[in-house]
């Protein structure tokens, strides 16, 4: 597992460990891996382990009865996720899926627990992050309550071009962008809808859009209030 401690130290709860640390972390991981459109964990089973993404994407999703789709978060690769589940013991607060292959390190509760109670500055940063998340879902729950789909569709790419985004001379690349059906999950809209958005805001020269790719042109980025656009 020695090829995995450069890859755990840029993971940002375990950023702050010293080599020591890392080694005693590493072997105690395991790798797994999960084809598209795999379940990961399932909502409100017990949780048992913390995930890191290695390679691929995975979403945290939820499903109505009538089975319609909300994705509360994409992870990438270095992203984790598994945490809520082992500090307060309660059953998973979603679905994971994979959106593609992916492989995942795996460190199981005791582990994880084990190693927290060892290294505290991993708890605080493990903390840090849930802050941040939730942040992020108090600015989608005000998003879909106060913005139409077409400045929600706006807002989630300047989401995407601050976390994923390259700078470039001519604005922000987003490569490999979510598919449209994922994105129309993010916003809770139709896919028709966020294609029409997105067809709309490349027709106005805001955006381009290259097969998978987004690039986010200085004028959409500088655009101020996002709900002006339309």
């Amino acid at each position: 597992m020695g090829r995995y401690k450069r890859f755990v130290r840029e993971v940002s709860i375990f950023s702050d460990l010293d080599e020591g640390s890392l080694d005693r972390l590493e072997s105690l991981l395991t790798l797994r891996s999960y084809s598209k459109d795999a379940l990961i964990v399932s909502h409100d089973e017990s949780g048992d382990a913390l995930f890191i993404v290695v390679s691929g994407r995975a979403k945290a999703v939820l499903r109505g009865n009538s089975g319609r789709e909300v994705i509360l978060y994409l992870f990438r690769q270095g992203d984790f996720f598994g945490e809520m589940s082992l500090l307060d013991n309660q059953p998973r607060s979603a679905s994971v899926e994979a959106c593609e292959d992916t492989s995942l390190l795996v460190l199981r509760r005791e582990a994880f627990l084990h190693h927290i109670e060892r290294y505290p500055q991993t708890a605080l940063s493990v903390l840090r992050e849930m802050s941040r998340r939730l942040r992020y879902a108090d600015e989608i729950i005000g998003s879909l309550a106060l913005l139409d789909v077409y400045a929600r569709v706006a807002r989630m790419l300047r989401d995407m071009g601050e976390r994923d985004g390259e700078e470039t001379e001519e604005g922000v690349l987003i490569p490999d962008r979510p598919t449209q059906q994922d994105m129309a999950g993010m916003i809770g809209a139709s896919r028709e809808t966020v294609s029409r958005a997105l067809s709309d805001l490349a027709r106005r020269g805001y955006i381009e859009l290259s097969g998978k790719n987004v690039l986010l042109r200085h004028a959409f980025l500088m655009g101020g209030d996002i709900a002006r656009l339309r």
